[in-house]
């Protein structure tokens, strides 16, 4: 073999191996906000802080907590967004609880608001990060199939999330990632998102903002008794017809 030979194939080693290590910063790179979200989770579950995100926190702390709301304002809505958007991103269990205490805090009205944007930009954050980490990375090896599947998915994408935010039977982060997976679009991942959730945070808020009262009479209080069958039964069938356009043009199409 000549030297030029010899050169051209040492030229090209250290274009593998700069390529190479190329995509291996890369994807370090990447993984560092996936590795920060799930420490988040581990630690918050270590400490023990999901004991403060219950009922009894709420009725135990309630003349403190109506305090700072007086006191602080408006700036008692950012903390409650701020701790919200948080235990979204960080897929820290207690979302309903939040929702609670958003209506129990601000009343059904601002309850609502406060509680639909947080979840929006927690479970935002969670797609971003997911999809830049997980997403392209997982589509790109799992070849023809997934990208079949993310397609079907993509072509009614804002739809089919629009019912699995409206059915709160479906684990939250679950229905975080899976479009991070299928590579749906963030635009469309927001606004379907927001409306998703609007139904399930509405019913949630009106009974926070009860549970004064509930409080005052010392009655029992569980969540069974806010999403009962019937509530639930009303939002599968309105995530339902969110699905008849879907239906009607596959059979039309047919």
């Amino acid at each position: 073999m000549d030297e030029h030979k010899i050169h051209a194939v040492e030229t090209a080693l250290d274009d593998e191996i700069e390529e190479w290590d190329r995509r291996v910063r890369f994807r370090a790179r990447n993984l560092v906000p996936l590795a920060v979200l799930v420490a988040g989770l581990v630690a918050f579950l270590a400490l023990g802080f999901d004991e403060y995100v219950s009922f009894e926190t709420l009725r135990e702390r309630r003349a403190w907590l109506m305090g700072e709301v007086d006191r602080l304002g408006f700036a008692a809505a950012l903390i409650f967004m701020a701790i919200y958007v948080a235990a979204i991103a960080f897929s820290i269990p207690g979302a309903l609880v939040l929702t609670l205490t958003g209506g129990f805090l601000f009343g059904t009205g601002l309850g609502v608001v406060y509680s639909v944007l947080s979840a929006t930009l927690g479970a935002t954050i969670v797609f971003t990060i997911a999809k830049s980490a997980l997403g392209d990375p997982l589509r790109q090896r799992a070849g023809p199939w997934l990208e079949r599947m993310a397609e079907g998915f993509q072509e009614n994408a804002f739809c089919y999330l629009l019912v699995l935010r409206m059915i709160p039977i479906f684990p939250f982060w679950v229905v975080n990632l899976v479009p991070a997976f299928l590579g749906m679009r963030l635009g469309h991942y927001a606004a379907a998102t927001l409306v998703g959730v609007i139904p399930a945070s509405f019913i949630i808020t009106v009974a926070g903002a009860g549970l004064g009262g509930i409080f005052d009479s010392g009655e029992a209080f569980s969540l069974s008794s806010v999403l009962t069958p019937e509530i639930i039964f009303a939002l599968v069938g309105l995530a339902a017809l969110v699905l008849v356009p879907l239906i009607y043009r596959k059979l039309k199409g047919r």
